[in-house]
């Protein structure tokens, strides 16, 4: 399964929506259902799967608004979550995540930017609030050195290319997936 949400960006939530997600499902009118296709598709998407591969570009220190827009309709009560006597409980369980960075900087942890890196603490905070806490980020800091031509591609992508191939070595099934979007160019 492959969705490009630059291509094709999932509705914004609204007041429709919001509604919706609080009626009880064998409750819910054709038109609260309607308001909800969005998120039981994108949701299919994500049940059926076993593994994700998200390729993020930081914008501004955070995720691309698109991305939002996903994760606004694929968290949903009674879906990807329910809340329990213990608190809120994840629904996704033993889905594993490999996420690649890419930004115009160097926001590594221990780097001097590290602390404006917003991606990575959001992701893991909202992936496992669904349940998926296996998660690998692939950082592909520095994009910047292309648009300047201080490097060129295969140059930048050669070490994050060899995260990829190295988890191709271990048997893990995202690498197929991240070897593609290294031929695809950088993430959108």
């Amino acid at each position: 399964m492959h969705r490009d949400l630059a291509a094709d960006p999932p509705a914004r939530v609204d007041a429709k929506w919001i509604v919706a997600s609080a009626v009880a499902v064998a409750m819910r009118s054709q038109e609260q259902q309607a308001a909800l296709a969005w998120s039981h598709v994108l949701i299919g998407e994500l049940e059926e799967a076993d593994e994700y591969v998200l390729g993020v570009a930081m914008h501004n220190f955070s995720i691309p608004s698109v991305l939002k827009l996903w994760i606004d309709q694929v968290v949903l009560r009674g879906r990807t979550f329910k809340y329990s006597e213990a608190g809120p409980e994840g629904l996704l369980k033993g889905k594993k995540a490999t996420i690649v960075v890419a930004s115009g900087g160097i926001y590594e942890p221990k780097s001097p930017a590290a602390a404006l890196n917003y991606v990575e603490p959001y992701l893991t905070a909202i992936l496992s609030f669904i349940g998926v806490r296996c998660l690998r980020f692939i950082r592909a800091g520095g994009a910047a050195a292309l648009a300047t031509g201080t490097v060129d591609r295969s140059t930048f992508l050669e070490p994050f290319l060899g995260e990829v191939r190295t988890a191709a070595s271990e048997n893990d099934p995202t690498a197929d997936e991240l070897l593609r979007l290294g031929d695809e160019g950088p993430a959108q």
